[in-house]
């Protein structure tokens, strides 16, 4: 499965669920990206990098863990990049291609 055909199958989802109906706010999309890097970073405060507590269920049946929080994040980002046809998967080769011509640590920073 292409990253395409997966945004497609996430955002058919995510319509089937009722979270496009209407109008999204591109602000409020964002937000919930960053809530769930912070979900993964409350996981990690937790269990650090404990590669048992990486994927656990829940006491409520529900996934848990560093793993499904990330996994979140990129079907928040591949859903909102459809819903707003935003061509990700061409970005990041455009990307990728730019960043081999950078320099080593990008010139010297830090982190």
């Amino acid at each position: 499965m292409t990253l395409t055909e997966l945004a497609e199958k996430i955002h058919a989802t995510a319509r089937e669920k009722g979270w496009w109906e209407g109008e999204r706010n591109f602000g409020e999309c964002i937000a919930l990206c960053h809530s769930e890097l912070s979900e993964a970073f409350e996981e990690y405060r937790k269990f650090g990098m404990d590669s048992n507590m990486m994927i656990y269920i829940g006491r409520d049946g529900k996934p848990e863990g560093i793993a499904v929080e990330l996994a979140d994040l990129l079907i928040r980002v591949l859903d909102m990049c459809e819903g707003f046809k935003i061509p990700l998967d061409h970005a990041i080769f455009v990307k990728l291609a730019y960043n081999a011509t950078r320099p080593y640590r990008h010139g010297g920073k830090l982190a």
